[in-house]
C-alpha cells in the first residue's frame, strides 16, 4: 500500500475509533447496561472430547463455517458459508473433490428407531447443494444431491444418482445409480440423461475451481483488501480472473478504466 493509501487508511481508522468511543459514552450516560460488548465464539474447526477434525490443507473451508468433531474432508474438497458438519455421536466422511454448499447441515445418527449407529460417508466429486440436510446417510462417488434437499437415517445414494431439489427421502431407501428421485416422500422420477451424468461431474470440477479463488481472497490481508477497493473504486478495473470464472463480459467505458492524468483518445467523426 502506497503513502497516500496508508494515510487514508488510518484517517478511516481514527473515525471508526472516535465514532465507537463516542458510542460507549453515550451508553454509559443512559445507563452501563446500555452497552455490553459481546465476543464472538464462533469456530470454523472445533474439538469435541478427543474427537478432532482432519481438514486436507488444499481444501477450502469458509470462515463462516463449523466443522466440528470427528469429521474428515479430503484433498479440493470445498464446505461453504454457513455450512455446519457435526460429527460429536458419529464421524463424518468427506472424499475429494467434494463441494458442501453454503447453509447446508451435517450430522450424524447415534440412534434412531432402527437402533442402528450410523456415521455419514460421503464420496469424491460429489455435488451437495445449498441448504441440504444429510443425516446419518451414505452417498457414493459423482453424485448429486439438490438444494434443500433431505436424506434420513440410512439413505443410500449410488454413484450417478441425482436427489432432486427439495426431495425428501425416507429412512432406509436406496437411490440406484443413473436415476433421478424426487418429492415428499421422494420417488423414482426418470433416468439420467448422458448430459446429467456429465454434468454432476463438471459441477465438481467447477466448483473445486471456484473454492480456489474465494480461498485466495480469504487469505488477503486487511490491507490488501482496502487498497483493491481504492483501485475499483478508483479506476474501475475488475479481476480478469473472477470475470473469467463467472463467464462475466462487462461493460466498462474507457473513461472509467483510465488514471485520472491520462484523456481518452479523441472520438471518430
Amino acid at each position: 500500500m502506497g503513502t497516500l493509501g496508508r494515510a487514508v487508511y488510518t484517517v478511516g481508522f481514527w473515525i471508526r475509533e472516535t465514532g465507537q468511543a463516542i458510542d460507549r459514552l453515550g451508553s454509559r450516560l443512559q445507563g452501563n447496561y446500555f452497552f455490553k460488548e459481546q465476543l464472538s465464539r464462533h469456530r470454523t474447526l472445533m474439538n469435541v472430547f478427543d474427537k478432532a477434525p482432519e481438514v486436507d490443507k488444499e481444501a477450502f473451508v469458509a470462515p463462516s463455517a463449523s466443522i466440528i468433531g470427528q469429521v474428515q474432508v479430503g484433498r479440493g474438497s470445498s464446505i461453504w458459508y454457513g455450512c455446519v458438519l457435526r460429527g460429536d455421536a458419529n464421524s463424518i466422511s468427506i472424499g475429494s473433490g467434494t463441494n458442501i454448499q453454503d447453509n447446508s447441515l451435517v450430522h450424524v445418527a447415534k440412534s434412531n428407531l432402527d437402533g442402528k449407529v450410523l456415521p455419514t460417508i460421503i464420496g469424491d466429486n460429489v455435488t451437495v447443494g445449498h441448504s441440504a440436510v444429510l443425516h446419518g446417510c451414505t452417498v457414493e462417488d459423482e453424485a448429486f444431491v439438490g438444494m434443500a434437499a433431505t436424506l434420513l437415517d440410512g439413505v443410500y445414494v449410488e454413484k450417478h444418482a441425482m436427489v432432486a431439489a427439495g426431495a425428501l427421502v425416507r429412512q432406509n431407501t436406496r437411490i440406484p445409480c443413473g436415476e433421478v428421485w424426487g418429492g415428499n416422500p421422494a420417488k423414482l422420477l426418470r433416468k439420467l440423461t448422458e448430459d446429467e451424468m456429465a454434468f454432476i461431474s463438471q459441477s465438481a470440477i467447477n466448483y473445486a475451481n471456484l473454492a480456489q479463488v474465494h480461498a485466495a481472497e480469504n487469505a488477503k490481508e486487511l490491507d490488501s483488501v482496502e487498497f483493491e477497493k481504492v483501485l475499483r473504486k478508483k479506476f474501475g478495473r475488475r479481476d480478469e480472473d473472477y470475470d473469467t470464472m463467472f463467464e462475466v463480459v462487462r461493460q466498462t467505458s474507457l473513461e472509467a478504466t483510465l488514471p485520472d492524468n491520462v484523456a481518452p483518445p479523441p472520438k471518430a467523426a
